[in-house]
């Protein structure tokens, strides 16, 4: 359920602002929504897993807080994000 440390790497390295950057708003974001959409593959076929689902709810509701603070701090890299990682229709 968690992501490969390659895929990690590749995901720090598509949404990084810099070279080593890894705690920037936007590498979190990215990262969390690589676990809660392999989370989400999981609930597919065990749909009574209730322990891994309060984790996704945690995971979600840690993105959502992230976005909100990109959101007041830039919008424009807010905006960005969003599309880039496709999370408002």
């Amino acid at each position: 359920m968690s992501i490969t440390a390659e895929r990690k790497a590749d995901v720090i390295k598509g949404n990084a602002r810099a070279a080593n950057d890894t705690g920037s708003p936007e590498v979190q974001v990215a990262i969390l929504s690589e676990r809660i959409s392999n989370l989400t593959e999981h609930f597919k076929t065990h749909a009574k897993d209730n322990h891994s689902r309060r984790g996704l709810l945690v995971l979600v509701n840690k993105r959502r807080s992230l976005l909100d603070y990109l959101k007041k701090i830039d919008q424009a890299r807010y905006t960005d994000l969003i599309t880039k990682l496709g999370l408002r229709k």
